[in-house]
């Protein structure tokens, strides 16, 4: 297990190797009008979570190969491990934040009771955002996109968890928190054919 400095310094060092990084404004922006479209297209805010959440999906699924390949870091040693590499080294990696991290009381009993909170001091998919009452009461989660990635990612390395908003700043709210909760261990399969 490597020590929390060591994640954080894995993931700094990736944000400063990424050469294919884009302006933030150009990103925020894009993410922004692309919501935006959804709304329009499915005029039901839980129809945009959902979408926002299988877009995010479809990029955790993706994106894990690369930060695997770039970040050399091995299998965790627990759930608690994964919390912090999660925070320390993909969001770093990916988004250049690094958020807090909080775990749930360990229960040796019962490893899926397990989850880890992630504190955003900052969103960058948030920058220059202001969500008008409507949205607000419809229930849209502006970041959700953030909630399929991580369940995606995660899918991807043997785990099946639950990733929800507790809490966003663009909602009224003090801080942005995202739960992450074990769900189970996936067990590996070999694809037909491959046997």
């Amino acid at each position: 297990m490597a020590s929390l400095k060591q994640h954080k310094a894995i993931g700094e060092d990736l944000w400063k190797a990424r050469t294919d990084k884009i302006n933030a404004e150009l990103f925020t922006l894009t993410y922004g009008a692309l919501v935006v479209q959804l709304i329009q297209d499915y005029e039901d805010y839980n129809a945009v979570n959902t979408q926002l959440e299988k877009m995010g999906y479809n990029i955790g699924c993706r994106i894990i190969e690369d930060f695997l390949a770039r970040s050399g870091i091995g299998r965790c040693s627990d759930f608690r491990e994964v919390g912090e590499v999660v925070a320390k080294v993909g969001f770093k990696a990916f988004l250049n934040i690094t958020p807090t991290v909080s775990h749930s009381p360990p229960v040796a009993s019962a490893p899926a009771l397990s989850y880890f909170t992630l504190t955003l001091d900052e969103n960058p998919l948030a920058e220059f955002v202001e969500l008008p009452e409507e949205a607000l009461e419809g229930g849209l989660w502006f970041s959700n996109v953030l909630c399929g990635v991580l369940r995606g990612a995660l899918e991807m390395i043997q785990m099946q968890v639950e990733v929800d908003f507790l809490s966003d700043v663009l909602r009224g709210d003090e801080a942005t928190e995202i739960r992450v909760k074990l769900v189970k261990y996936l067990e590996e399969e070999v694809p037909a054919g491959d046997d």
